[in-house]
């Protein structure tokens, strides 16, 4: 890439570096060191992050092309021309993806785990098939005569269906076309089948409905029946309009709604699929060659291979348990450690039930007076949420912001605002037009007639379920600076339209969207600055996706005069990162290994007094501008240096490390006659070994 290109392209387009983080994705899915049932994981990952890309970004990128507007997402280039790039490396993806799957079925295969349709079935496996449909899968079965109904059915996204062919052998009757919705959200897609030895079959639950399709349309008179499977995506882009006399709650609610009938952006489909049937859809369907129809394979909705079995599987890897900080292990009270000393919790390697112990600790504690904490994702059953209910019946005043407007867990959070609301809980649902991001926490107690806070901040989520799979760090404080800064935030929550504006009192925190931008700038300059006096001069940069034209303009300058930068970017990165007139050493890696790399971590030499940065925030102009976000500094020597070794540990990765180069090619880091490190498994040892004194 030479520097002259790339004055003429500043930035990678977003859209091309994230289908290149899926790619990445889709390499663990074909590394066959992946243990097998890791391997059908990453394929359905692969397929429910392409699913939403489509939702989101393709169906945002269309949207624009139809209102002929792209300030809004500050692109350098055309949508339409986007668009064709996307096609282009789809398709790519397809390739390997088809490629990826018939090396894990050869794999399963020398696993004896078979995946049988319904044309290979034994005697006592079609026995075991026509039980299982008539005992589990005839009730959720109703079959649409799409040629004879009024109105073509609406398909719902995320949805998978069986386009049916129904015919009769001397065709005495005239061919019909049905639609049949495959019940995956009642019954396991996975269907495990009487099978011979130490062999394990497996039949998916369309290959169930196909085998009984005699019995669902005989009736009609036909003999001779083919299904096909297709899957529908929308635009899942919830528009909340400013209509004043609506609430954001009904806004959410007609958003939801409105949802499920959005507009198709993408169609897959079996491409052994009749051509007189693909047609007939495209036509009911309102689709265009436009519209990304994509023919594939027999199989779709990989997404949900994420469910796959694994009790089929004789040697299957098992994740190492989270251990419990031992500082907070060996007391009785998360409180009494917490205000004495900050405590550094690193997910998934330590245990996320030290942050809901010290909840409800806090619920049942009499010198706790209030809690206030910050919800964006909650697990299924919310240990999180139960210690908050408990506060409140234990006489606590409790607020909880519910952010509403959380993509996909919209519903599932106005669920969680009503269970709160109906137990006494002072629920917020957030700020018009901005999202509530950071993850804050703050517990006032009575101590000997003095009023103290302590609490936490996080790179992630209170989800106890993502907290077992997703690496971040969550800082547990009783920091007066940090606590004083984090009420001003849910001050500002609760009256957002105060003539006071409680963020930009903000002293020590660096909060979006008043001060966070105008500091990161700050700190990057002063090593510009030192940089250009040849003193010592580096950044390290930990976030998920850096795509802020602004910052990263400020980082091309940064590497000009010789400032290191060190990037950990787990998925979208628009930065071009070799180019020849950098002084500067630039190293940019994104590593994909078993657990989701989530945490955002930002460390400034500033002339060996390091400043280092907990955030909830990506380089992202939505993060930086349009969302309150809050990235904390770290205080305690010990817990800095915790920090960095972690971040060196992630550096030196040459097993699970790719290089994000200008091309996007995804090349493996080589770890030459070095030591091998693959970073998750040498973290997860460097702090047991730190912790409980022995190796693993």
């Amino acid at each position: 890439m030479t520097y002259s290109h790339m004055q003429k392209n500043k930035k990678i387009v977003r859209d091309l570096s994230w289908l290149s983080f899926n790619a990445r994705v889709l390499q663990e899915a074909s590394d066959p060191t992946v243990p097998l049932h890791e391997r059908l994981k990453f394929i359905g990952i692969f397929s429910n992050n392409l699913d939403e890309f489509f939702r989101v970004r393709v169906a945002t990128l269309k949207r624009m092309i139809e209102l002929s507007d792209k300030s809004y997402m500050h692109m350098e280039n055309e949508p339409e021309k986007i668009l064709l790039e996307i096609q282009e490396k789809v398709i790519e993806l397809q390739k390997e993806f088809e490629t990826t799957w018939k090396s894990i079925l050869k794999d399963l295969r020398k696993n004896k785990i078979l995946l049988t349709t319904e044309s290979k079935l034994t005697p006592q496996q079609k026995k075991f098939v026509t039980a299982f449909f008539d005992n589990h899968v005839r009730g959720h079965i109703v079959p649409l005569m799409i040629e004879s109904i009024p109105e073509f059915p609406v398909l719902n996204d995320k949805s998978l269906y069986l386009a049916c062919t129904l015919s009769k052998t001397d065709k005495s009757i005239p061919q019909k076309y049905a639609i049949i919705s495959v019940p995956t959200r009642f019954i396991s897609r996975f269907v495990i089948i009487p099978s011979k030895g130490r062999e394990q079959h497996i039949i998916l639950l369309e290959d169930v409905i196909r085998y009984c399709l005699p019995k669902i349309f005989s009736f009609f008179g036909y003999d001779s029946f083919t299904a096909h499977a297709i899957k529908l995506t929308r635009d899942a882009e919830i528009d909340i309009d400013n209509d004043v006399s609506t609430t954001l709650i009904q806004k959410i609610e007609k958003g939801l709604k409105n949802r499920k009938i959005g507009k198709p952006v993408r169609f897959v489909f079996d491409k052994d699929m009749p051509t007189d049937l693909v047609t007939f859809l495209i036509k009911e369907l309102g689709l265009s060659h436009k519209d990304n129809l994509i023919p594939g394979g027999r199989i779709h909705n990989f997404k949900d291979f994420m469910e796959f079995p694994t009790e089929v599987f004789q040697n299957r890897t098992t994740r190492k348990k989270p251990f419990t900080h031992p500082e907070l292990a060996k007391t009785k009270s998360i409180s009494h450690v917490v205000l004495k000393k900050d405590i550094l919790l690193n997910m998934p390697y330590q245990s996320f039930d030290s942050v809901i112990d010290m909840l409800r600790e806090a619920a049942i504690d009499p010198d706790v007076i209030s809690i206030k904490i910050t919800c964006y994702r909650l697990a299924p059953r919310s240990k999180v949420v139960n210690a908050i209910i408990n506060a409140v019946r234990n006489g606590k005043k409790v607020t909880v912001l519910i952010e509403l407007k959380a993509r996909f867990d919209e519903e599932a959070n106005l669920y969680w605002k009503k269970t709160l609301e109906e137990a006494g809980v002072k629920v917020l649902i957030g700020i018009p037009r901005m999202k509530v991001h950071a993850k804050l926490c703050v517990i006032k107690k009575r101590i000997d007639q003095k009023v103290t806070h302590y609490g936490f901040i996080s790179t992630g989520n209170l989800n106890e379920k993502t907290a077992l799979a997703y690496g971040d760090h969550c800082l547990l404080t009783s920091n007066e600076k940090i606590m004083a800064d984090a009420n001003r935030i849910f001050n500002y929550l609760e009256k957002p339209n105060s003539k006071i504006n409680y963020l930009k009192s903000c002293q020590t925190l660096l909060v979006s969207p008043v001060n966070m931008r105008r500091q990161l700038i700050q700190l990057i300059n002063k090593e510009i600055s030192n940089a250009r006096q040849n003193k010592k001069a580096s950044i390290i940069l930990k976030v998920n996706s850096l795509s802020d034209a602004e910052l990263i303009d400020k980082l091309y300058e940064a590497a000009r005069v010789g400032v290191e930068l060190k990037l950990i970017i787990r998925s979208i990165c628009c930065m071009y990162t070799e180019n020849k007139k950098f002084k500067g050493d630039v190293k940019c890696l994104s590593i994909v290994d078993e657990y989701l790399e989530h945490a955002r971590v930002m460390v400034f030499h500033n002339n060996g007094e390091e400043k280092i940065y907990l955030s909830s925030a990506d380089w992202m102009i939505r993060n930086i501008d349009h969302r309150i976000e809050a990235a904390c500094p770290v205080f305690d020597e010990k817990i800095k240096q915790e920090i960095k070794d972690i971040l060196q540990i992630q550096l030196s990765d040459n097993i699970k490390a790719r290089i994000i180069n200008n091309d996007l090619d995804n090349t493996y880091v080589n770890p030459r006659n070095t030591k091998k490190i693959r970073s998750q498994v040498e973290t997860y040892q460097y702090l047991y070994r730190k912790y409980q004194g022995n190796r693993l």
